[in-house]
């Protein structure tokens, strides 16, 4: 992406996760290369310099959205928003790096999946992007190929379904074994947390009783499916201390798993997504099929309208700690497929574009974060948690100069009609945001300005990732030198042993069979 050669961003209060400042930033070669008061030379600017005044606005790092699913072949469909189309809607709504997933099919190769995301990427990106991978089986050759993506592909993440059975759920034992593997080669362990095999026999249980709308889709996986899940995952990561991170956290109950677990001292990280912190699942219940159906996603959002309040405040406290979408957009027509059969809508929301005027609107306009914290859960923590930080997430000398000009005090109204995703509606329809990003800037160059873009696609990159980030391994290195079990010295036991017959008899078998015959 040819940069122009300098920019400077002059008066605005520029707000990292730790603190804020009225300072000019001033911008070379995509990154940042100084901050200051009056970095503007006497004279004016001169050539080859472009000034941008925020005054009384303020100047964030760019947002990065830790979950999207773009392009994704899912449920017989593919989702509507691709890599251009996706990337862009980020930009407007002020997001500059994007987190996707690269799943590959039972027994498929993770290389394989990894190439093939990057093949549909590279050419379509208009913003930087890396990517998870899933782990949707288990052999010696995933364990090897998890290995090959972290030293090799810039891959630090893996993610694990416990739900989508017969598709990409595995079992407890197999997330022992990809837990113990991500501990091993640096990366973080990441889980969809839902009870496959409930989800399933709860399905059939709505269709047998004749429910065939949404509304099933969410009576099939309560939130104690999603809860369950969560202190499992957390419980066999504790036993190999390997850090977790759980992804798209839909529900009060997993909300408090996480919560308490961080208060045990677990090493685990919570991700609310915009849906859950913004809407409900009460639209489920909808008269009108498609607008219940519009709001289908795994998990379901959930009826308790008392959630996203619930959800946006452990995030404030630090209880939850960042911020995705989930973005993965099916049109009207595409759920049409699930008409008559709830478990054959394609699953998936919008929010790539959404997510950081929601969580302004409903996170710190409401009081309940104030705007450092609003920069530490939608770009520093994640930065820190995926090996990304300092060079995203903060805007310090050296860093990228992904930047966006945020204005706390306009608003603007999220709609369909106005909105740059490709999808037909909006899940936000009618929410009025304070927060509203005036001008992104992705490594140096204004790719948004106005409500105009000056992005192709391919300026976006992808970028890397090392394993072993610092801000989760620290305590797990730490952890695995001091409480590793020592066995306890004492003398040998000298006394009788009792001898165990080799064979079994006749007489043995028969009790043996009468004893449980007759407990």
């Amino acid at each position: 992406m040819a940069a122009p050669s300098r920019l400077l961003i002059r008066g605005g209060r520029v707000v990292n996760d730790d603190f804020s400042e009225v300072a000019d930033v001033l911008v070379e070669d995509g990154v940042v290369r100084a901050l200051g008061h009056d970095l503007l030379p006497p004279g004016g600017a001169p050539a080859g310099l472009r000034v941008l005044d925020a005054a009384g606005k303020l100047v964030l790092p760019g947002g990065i959205d830790t979950h999207t699913h773009m392009q994704f072949p899912f449920m017989g469909s593919r989702s509507i928003d691709d890599f251009h189309q996706g990337t862009k809607a980020a930009l407007a709504g002020g997001t500059t790096m994007i987190l996707d997933f690269a799943i590959p099919q039972k027994g498929g190769s993770l290389i394989e999946a990894f190439e093939t995301w990057r093949s549909w990427a590279d050419p379509k990106v208009c913003c930087d992007y890396s990517l998870h991978v899933a782990v949707s089986w288990w052999s010696e050759q995933v364990k090897e190929e998890m290995k090959i993506l972290v030293q090799d592909k810039g891959v630090n993440s893996f993610k694990m379904f416990m739900a989508y059975k017969d598709l990409y759920m595995v079992r407890d034992l197999e997330l022992y074994a990809a837990f113990s593997q991500c501990k091993e080669i640096g990366a973080i362990a990441q889980v969809h947390a839902e009870n496959g095999d409930l989800i399933a026999e709860g399905a059939k249980k709505m269709l047998a009783l004749g429910i065939t709308g949404p509304e099933g889709h969410e009576l099939c996986r309560p939130e104690a499916v999603e809860a369950e899940a969560t202190l499992r995952a957390i419980t066999i990561a504790s036993a190999v201390n390997c850090p977790l991170y759980i992804v798209h956290v839909m529900s009060k109950s997993a909300a408090k798993v996480i919560a308490d677990a961080r208060r045990d001292g677990k090493v685990v990280y919570g991700e609310p997504i915009a849906a859950s912190l913004g809407t409900d699942g009460t639209h489920y219940w909808n008269k009108e099929w498609h607008h219940a159906a519009h709001h289908v996603m795994g998990p379901p959002l959930r009826p308790d309208p008392s959630t996203p309040d619930f959800l946006m405040n452990l995030l404030a406290n630090g209880d939850l700690t960042t911020t995705g979408t989930d973005h993965c957009t099916f049109n009207t027509c595409q759920k049409a497929l699930g008409k008559d059969d709830f478990t054959k809508i394609p699953n998936g929301v919008n929010g790539v574009e959404d997510r950081m005027s929601v969580i302004w609107e409903k996170g710190v306009h409401s009081g309940k974060m104030d705007e450092n914290r609003f920069v530490a859960v939608t770009s520093t923590n994640a930065a820190k948690i995926f090996n990304l930080y300092p060079r995203k997430g903060r805007i310090a000398v050296g860093s990228d100069a992904d930047i966006v000009i945020w204005d706390p005090k306009a608003t603007r109204t999220i709609s369909a009609k106005t909105h740059h995703q490709a999808v037909n509606f909006n899940i936000f329809e009618g929410m009025v945001c304070h927060g509203v990003p005036l001008v992104t800037i992705s490594r140096g160059k204004v790719v948004y300005e106005a409500g105009v873009f000056s992005v192709t696609a391919g300026d976006g990159k992808f970028i890397p990732r090392k394993p072993f980030a610092e801000y989760i391994y620290k305590r797990v290195k730490q952890r695995d030198q001091t409480c590793t079990p020592t066995p306890v010295e004492r003398a040998p036991y000298k006394g009788e042993v009792t001898t165990l017959k080799s064979r079994v008899t006749k007489e043995d078998a028969t009790a043996g069979t009468r004893t449980q015959a007759h407990p």
